[in-house]
């Protein structure tokens, strides 16, 4: 399932951003970069990415500091700087004073640093902690919230399906009509007379018997609520559904190779057609 979920908080002057992103995947595959300071928090942090299951999961830290932090000045790459900025003007042949390349040379980023400590404290370790558990715990209610539409979408499949397995019925006995008359008109075609009636009822119960879906029907109706009983009450059921599902793709495949009644042949092409929307969901979920 996809989710998101971002942390920002502050720590004695510095900035942390958490941000964890999820994608739809049958296995665990956890990639967490963090920066150096917050290595060795890697394996607790991938402990309790357990809580998804699984997905695909990025986990991405970034820490800024704050400007208020006290800084040191990079004497030498002053220095530096100064010198190769006085030479470039000589050679220019151009009038800069002192004070004003000092000025602009302190205006760069790269020759101030902040004192950053390179080892986490115990106080900032456990807010960090905190707030990687509070990221993880909102991008499963994201994934929760995705399940939940999910599942709705599932339950108006299967009630789809169970309503076309309902109208079978109105065309099971045109059905044995239809088988009598083809058998019939068979004998005629080939000039056969004086046929007996019972061996041809006997016959005919026999090919009927054959192309009898009843079973397929009583089947596929368990499995629709077997389908329906997992899904609510059972926690990580994805594989589960898909293996109820494959199993009323088998029924409902059955009934249509028996079936012999192009209304009915109609209406397993429409409970196909519902049953391939939910296999396409069912990657979705855990």
């Amino acid at each position: 399932m996809t989710g998101f979920a971002k942390k920002q908080y502050t720590y004695e002057g510095k900035n942390i951003i958490i941000e964890i992103k999820t994608l739809n995947s049958k296995q665990m595959d956890a990639n967490v970069k963090l920066p150096n300071r917050y290595k060795e928090q890697e394996l607790a942090i991938r402990g309790l990415l357990n809580q998804l299951e699984r997905g695909k999961i990025d986990v991405g830290v970034s820490e800024e500091q704050s400007k208020d932090n006290p800084t040191t000045l990079n004497g030498s790459l002053v220095k530096q700087r100064y010198e190769d900025l006085k030479s470039l003007t000589r050679e220019l042949g151009t009038s800069v004073s002192d004070d004003t390349l000092l000025d602009a040379i302190l205006k760069h980023d790269d020759v101030w640093s902040v004192a950053v400590e390179t080892e986490l404290s115990e106080g900032e370790r456990e807010a960090f902690m905190a707030n990687v558990k509070a990221a993880i715990d909102d991008v499963d209610a994201t994934r929760s919230h995705e399940g939940a539409i999910l599942e709705k979408d599932f339950e108006k499949h299967i009630d789809c399906i169970e309503t076309l397995l309902g109208q079978i019925p109105r065309y099971e006995q045109e059905r044995i009509e239809t088988a009598k008359e083809r058998i019939r008109s068979y004998l005629n075609d080939a000039n056969i007379k004086d046929v007996d009636e019972n061996r041809f009822e006997q016959e005919l119960i026999y090919y009927l018997e054959k192309l009898d879906i009843t079973e397929e029907k009583v089947r596929l109706a368990k499995h629709l609520n077997y389908f329906r009983e997992v899904m609510a009450k059972e926690e990580g059921s994805g594989k589960k559904l898909g293996f109820i599902a494959q199993e009323m793709g088998r029924e409902i495949n059955t009934t249509g190779s028996k079936a012999n009644h192009v209304e009915i042949q109609r209406i397993v092409v429409a409970m196909k057609d519902e049953l391939e929307k939910i296999k396409e969901q069912l990657g979705n979920i855990l």
